[in-house]
């Protein structure tokens, strides 16, 4: 099986081709710069690869959470070129990405908002819980009362690391196994299963953007 993989949520944007499990080529562009790079590093990822469109089997994206105007900007590519190709589509998320790889039957995975803002998603066997917000608010939310023993932690930067200390919590940082982001998207994606239609495949944000506009409710004269 051969995929295309683009992912925008996790810092960048980033492409992969992968064939059976093989990452063939990859591409990654720093900075929030889907809109002017992605298409050109798609192009460059295939030439690397030397898979043509139709050769390919599946289209994979990353759906967040993460950025929003990176996640925005390549889910719409994505979709666009599902349609164009007639590919299925397969979504992953930010936190399978990032654990894409590790044998952690627990874990708690984190991805950086705006400054001071998560997502994380604390998993423990069946039991998953997730949430979204300041740091503190988030660990108080997700991570249970009395905490493990030791918690593994993908990839929480030092305020929320240090914040889990404070909290008691004993603290192994992991780091993603698989980069760039797309490459995880694109094997993760091989087991994965596609969305019914490239329509059915939205963003997950995680949180509300920072500034929201008014609802004509709120702002409307009475007259």
């Amino acid at each position: 099986m051969t995929l295309l993989a683009l992912e925008g949520a996790l810092g960048g944007f980033s492409a992969a081709v992968v064939r059976d499990g093989i990452v063939l080529a990859t591409r990654h562009v720093a900075g929030n710069v889907a809109l002017e790079a992605g298409l050109g590093a798609v192009s460059a990822v295939l030439a690397e690869a030397a898979v043509a469109p139709n050769e390919l089997d599946r289209l994979a994206v990353g759906i967040g959470p993460g950025g929003f105007t990176g996640l925005r900007i390549t889910i719409a590519y994505a979709k666009s070129l599902a349609q164009a190709w007639e590919l299925p589509l397969v979504p992953v998320s930010s936190f399978d990405a990032l654990e894409y790889g590790h044998d952690l039957e627990r874990a708690f995975t984190v991805v950086v908002g705006r400054p001071g803002i998560i997502s994380a998603r604390y998993r423990d066997g069946a039991t998953i819980r997730r949430a979204s917000g300041p740091i503190r608010e988030v660990l108080a939310a997700v991570l249970p009362a009395n905490g493990p023993e030791e918690l593994a932690v993908v990839g929480a930067p030092e305020d929320v690391l240090a914040a889990l200390a404070e909290g008691g919590s004993i603290v192994k940082p992991v780091a993603p196994l698989v980069m760039p982001p797309a490459a995880a998207v694109a094997l993760a994606a091989g087991a994965a299963r596609a969305a019914a239609s490239a329509h059915a495949v939205s963003a997950d944000y995680g949180e509300a953007p920072a500034a929201k506009l008014p609802s004509f409710a709120k702002t409307a004269r009475p007259r």
